[in-house]
């Protein structure tokens, strides 16, 4: 049976990490407060994400 390499790409989370660094720099946010933005963040980047691709 053949081998499939699978190639991981890590720019889009490193991409993904400055953009939510720069989002809790920009609205200046305190410890727990980041905390809840590193948990809820991500859900509505993917809402939003998943509306535009349904249209």
């Amino acid at each position: 049976m053949a081998e499939k390499i699978i190639r991981v790409q890590n720019e889009f989370g490193l991409l993904w990490f400055a953009g939510w660094l720069f989002t809790l720099g920009w609205l200046g946010l305190g410890f727990w407060k980041s905390v809840l933005a590193l948990i809820v963040w991500p859900y509505f980047i993917g809402a939003a994400l998943a509306a535009a691709g349904a249209g």
